[in-house]
């Protein structure tokens, strides 16, 4: 049925442009349905029932804030390995229940604060308004001005001076749960990449053997593979120690070593070199005795042990370091100290 056919008596009066329709007619068959007529809410008209809900907001602003810092608490304070009985999941690990908890609550407490603010505090008037076109005309941003404003003095956030400290303090604290949680990515390496295990005094250990090296083991052309004395490999942290001394012992005619530093920093000819290649890590293994050249497996970096180590092919950045030996006085070789730069791949701290 169109609208010419509804009776005259039957078409909604025409009113004001804030509530009411317009009579259909033949331009505009459709009638405008306007806005139905605005009821005001309890806190609009009494100022206790604004007081309350002001304060039901701060104290959901204020819980989020004390769930941050139980985050917080929780991180630090409860061990990983610990777990509780939680009806009806059962046993579940402690840290992540609380950690899960207490950032929910402080996620949900500050959304339900200010879904809160909104529907009891802030003006609930509906206002229709023109389309306009994309762009932005100088009326148009001063009237956007004028409605943020206005918007700002509606939400009384000036005045309302409780729900303003106390959401601000919430979203204030509530970041510093991510930061808490960088800490998973680790502890700071601190110095750990620059040194290794060996120190003055530790002697060089067969891998293969356990046994501690005297230099009549190291023959000329032979490769030997060493460890740090008292490095054994039921430690917790073998894999990690061992990553970093891992060493090459080889024996060079003392005249067929070009480099003055290795010379001196050798014993009867016995060079030590860190075992783990300077390109990406991977342990060296293969030595050609002609050219003293010993050979990564995984890119095919190449190191001359007679001329200090250095990269004569591949993709190593640098020479591989060398560890100062000596012998004691039963005869064993041993370190005169740690390598005097870091081991394997260069890293952005290195030098």
């Amino acid at each position: 049925m169109s609208s010419q056919d509804i009776p005259e008596e039957n078409l909604p009066a025409e009113q004001d442009a804030h509530g009411a329709v317009g009579v259909a007619d033949e331009k505009n068959p459709f009638a405008d349905p306007g806005l139905p007529p605005h009821e005001h809410r309890v806190q609009d008209i009494d100022e206790r029932a604004a007081r309350r809900s002001e304060r039901m907001v701060a104290l959901l602003f204020t819980v989020s804030m004390l769930s941050t810092v139980g985050f917080i608490a929780s991180y630090v304070g409860i061990p990983h390995d610990k777990s509780i009985f939680v009806f009806p999941i059962g046993h579940i690990n402690a840290l992540n229940f609380a950690l899960g908890l207490t950032l929910g609550l402080a996620l949900f407490s500050i959304g339900a604060g200010a879904v809160h603010w909104a529907r009891t505090l802030m003006s609930d008037e509906e206002i229709a308004d023109e389309r306009h076109p994309i762009e932005a005309p100088p009326e148009v941003r001063a009237k956007v001005h004028a409605d943020f404003k206005q918007g700002a003095k509606e939400s009384a956030l000036g005045r309302r001076k409780l729900i303003r400290n106390t959401m601000f303090g919430a979203l204030a604290l509530f970041p510093l749960s991510g930061v808490m949680l960088l800490r998973d990515l680790g502890p700071l390496p601190g110095t750990k990449l620059r040194h290794t295990m060996w120190r003055k005094g530790l002697q060089l250990v067969n891998m293969n053997t356990n046994e501690p090296l005297r230099p009549s083991d190291v023959q000329v052309g032979s490769l030997t593979f060493a460890k740090p004395e008292g490095l054994e490999e039921h430690d917790e942290e073998f894999q990690t120690e061992i990553a970093k001394a891992a060493l090459m012992i080889v024996r060079i005619q003392p005249d067929n070593i070009k480099d003055k530093r290795e010379l001196e920093w050798s014993y009867e000819g016995i060079v030590a070199y860190s075992k783990i290649c300077t390109h990406v890590g991977c342990p060296i293994s293969l030595y050609e005795q002609q050219t003293h050249h010993v050979l990564c497996p995984c890119h095919q970096s190449t190191f001359d042990l007679s001329d200090g180590a250095r990269v004569i092919f591949g993709p190593a950045g640098h020479a591989l370091p060398q560890l100062r030996i000596g012998v004691n006085d039963q005869g064993y070789l041993e370190a005169l100290g740690d390598f005097e730069e870091p081991v394997g791949p260069a890293f952005w701290e290195r030098g």
